[in-house]
């Protein structure tokens, strides 16, 4: 015990101010039950009465005369009257409760009570004198002292006013997450973050890879900023705003977080869904007040995200004539972008990958100035994305990363980012401590394809049915000249799919017919072997029946690769609405020349199938032992594919140019590689492993 009081001794004289301490801070008193209190006080006078009643009970207004009979049956203990509002109480013996309220004492309460207005207090004083002397009345008459005068009856008038419009106030001001009385009148205001200097994101040019012309427009508008006088000497203007499209993932949102931090300026960020509110008049509230705070900062930059949630194309017949909040909102934006006022020193960066949807007023020189298209990234796009990504992974020093650029075509950048992470989850799963090939190879499967599911239960016959499905498509892609060249196959149910072709697909700039027809043929080998082997067809072959008719569609009307309809195209961008750019005749003549198509390549499947139809069984016995069979195994049945893939005719090509190039050119520069040489390693690595 003393030691305890010792140390609180010693405790309170280390706090003293002194000794240099710091002072304990006071606990912060929550506002919010101020509010609280306040609500309650208000409440409790509203639907409360004065407080002078005697007990709780029941309560029925009467007339006068119910009060005299009342009295003189002898029903009243007392009675109250309140001369300020002509008004008296008469409170009723418990044994007359039944015959006044028609109701029991449990159901009526204590002291229960009838209320009476009353013309003149001297007549009742007298009447109560008289049943009194009577011996009808034996209670008590009393009087309420009045506590309240004309004061008492204003507040009672105003303060449900004022009840109801605090609450209001204490509602808006939770809707709409502002501080203070005034949050409930900032609805209108931006939402715009800011970001300085002093807090910057953090991410700069160096954090994006690949997208090089997309980088090098929006670094021409942050040295713009910067050194705006090289370019106003020469005449030049600095465009006002620039568009960045394209499909989701592909880095348009980190180009822009790239552009503040790189800028210097100050950089606002916000989406388009941050100017769409419930209440008409915000969004284009929201707007000006976004465009007044970059004006008071200028030079500086505005971004929008997903513009297309307030840039959609204004519609030529606005229901029913009404007030339509989002038009307003893209007017307001409209006009001040490029309106009668000047947004000098204000760069508006927007992204979307719904472009075909903004209106084109948006869209015109002046507002826009340029759109950036950020596409998917190509073979040397990816490994330097690829590069980026596993910088904070530790990864086996094996790891080819033009395996990994070749393994994902058609990945953005999200994609490449989901691959290694995937892969790192992988290694983790099986206790290793770096990652290596296998992990990224199965995240890669598992990401395109679905998890694995190998406690599927099936039947021998539809085990063999998927295997000769599957070997059908390898069978088929192996003897097409144009057709992807193969990878891997499995019979390992994934996701949905019961089997699976993995193939490395060509990155063409342009795609020829008989490239075209040569990928139909391959989709639907499957149900052709299915038909030849079993005799029967399944529908397994949904996927690639979907997949070819839409190929054979796009053909016909739109690349206008039909012998009945040659040279046309049908394509429609929304511009003919709900109604078809063809007649009723053409469309007959579409559909029959896609089924003309479909039959003519699955007739050819049926061929190629036939004719190397041992081999076929051979990859179908060998799926059915391994359940996983690569193209090495495909060779070594069906001998060295007839025909070089396109990336190895351009391997061949660059081998031989570069003979004599490669010493000129380091004999001139000795520098680094290019982008075209890091492509060319690439594809040779490629052709290398396959």
């Amino acid at each position: 015990m003393i030691k305890l009081i010792n140390r609180n001794k010693a405790v309170n004289s280390s706090n003293k101010p002194g000794n240099g301490a710091t002072p304990p801070k006071m606990p912060q008193f929550n506002m919010n039950w101020i509010y609280i209190i306040i609500l309650a006080v208000l409440a409790l006078l509203f639907f409360t009465d004065s407080g002078q009643t005697i007990g709780r009970g029941a309560t029925r207004s009467v007339e006068y005369s119910d009060f005299l009979t009342y009295v003189n049956r002898g029903y009243a203990q007392s009675v109250v009257v309140d001369k300020s509002e002509s008004k008296l109480r008469m409170y009723v013996y418990s044994a007359n409760v039944r015959d006044v309220f028609h109701q029991s004492k449990e159901q009526t309460g204590s002291n229960p009570y009838v209320e009476v207005t009353y013309g003149s207090i001297d007549k009742v004083e007298d009447f109560l004198e008289e049943a009194k002397a009577a011996g009808k009345f034996k209670g008590k008459l009393s009087y309420e002292v009045e506590t309240h005068g004309y004061m008492y009856s204003i507040l009672m008038t105003f303060l449900p006013i004022v009840f109801f419009v605090f609450l209001w106030l204490f509602v808006m001001r939770r809707f709409s997450g502002g501080g203070g009385m005034g949050g409930a009148f900032n609805v209108g205001r931006s939402k715009a973050r800011m970001y300085e200097k002093d807090n910057a994101i953090g991410v700069t040019f160096k954090d994006v890879a690949g997208q090089v012309g997309a980088k090098q427009e929006v670094q021409e508008i942050v040295e713009f900023l910067k050194n705006p006088k090289k370019y106003t000497d020469l005449g030049g203007k600095i465009p006002k705003g620039a568009l960045l499209i394209g499909p989701p993932g592909t880095g348009k949102t980190l180009l822009a977080k790239a552009v503040a931090g790189e800028a210097g300026v100050p950089f606002f960020s916000m989406s388009g869904s941050d100017f769409v509110e419930m209440f008409v008049g915000v969004g284009a509230s929201r707007v000006r007040d976004t465009f007044r705070q970059a004006k008071e900062k200028a030079p500086a930059i505005l971004f929008i995200d997903e513009i297309d949630a307030i840039g959609r194309a204004r519609s030529h017949n606005p229901g029913y004539g009404g007030n339509d909040e989002r038009e307003n909102t893209l007017n307001a934006l409209l006009t001040e972008m490029d309106g009668f006022g000047t947004n000098s020193g204000v760069i508006i960066l927007a992204a979307t990958n719904r472009v075909d949807m903004l209106d084109k007023a948006l869209l015109r020189a002046g507002r826009f100035d340029r759109q950036i298209h950020v596409d998917l990234p190509d073979l040397p796009e990816r490994k330097e994305i690829f590069q980026v990504h596993l910088r904070p992974i530790k990864i086996d020093d094996s790891l080819d990363i033009d395996l990994l650029a070749r393994q994902t075509p058609g990945f953005s950048g999200a994609d490449i980012a989901n691959v290694c992470n995937e892969a790192a989850l992988i290694a983790a799963r099986h206790d290793s401590k770096v990652v290596t090939k296998q992990d990224f190879l199965d995240a890669v499967d598992r990401i395109i394809g679905g998890l694995e599911k190998k406690t599927k239960v099936m039947t021998a016959e539809e085990k063999r049915a998927i295997a000769l499905h599957e070997a059908g498509h390898a069978t088929i892609s192996w003897f097409c000249r144009y057709a992807n060249p193969l990878v891997k196959v499995t019979i390992v149910p994934r996701g949905r799919a019961l089997g699976a072709a993995w193939y490395m697909p060509e990155e063409r700039q342009l795609t020829t017919k008989e490239q075209l027809l040569d990928e139909m043929c391959s989709l639907l080998g499957g149900r052709a072997a299915e038909e030849i082997c079993t005799g029967h067809i399944s529908t397994g072959a949904m996927n690639d029946l979907e997949r070819g008719t839409k190929m054979a569609h796009s053909m016909i009307a739109y690349y206008g690769m039909s012998d009945k309809l040659p040279n046309i195209c049908y394509y429609d961008n929304n511009e003919y609405g709900f109604q078809k750019p063809y007649s009723n005749q053409t469309a007959r003549i579409i559909d029959e020349e896609v089924i003309k198509m479909i039959n003519e390549q699955y007739e050819r499947a049926k061929a190629i199938l036939t004719e190397h139809r041992e081999g076929h069984n051979a990859l179908a016995e060998m799926l059915i032992r391994r359940e996983v069979i690569f193209a090495e195994d495909v060779e070594k049945i069906f001998g060295k594919r007839p025909w070089v893939s396109r990336s190895q005719e351009i391997i061949e090509s660059n081998e031989m140019l570069s003979e004599d190039a490669v010493p000129a050119a380091e004999d001139a520069a000795g520098t680094t590689d290019t982008p075209e040489a890091s492509s060319t390693e690439a594809e040779k690595s490629h052709s290398e492993d396959r």
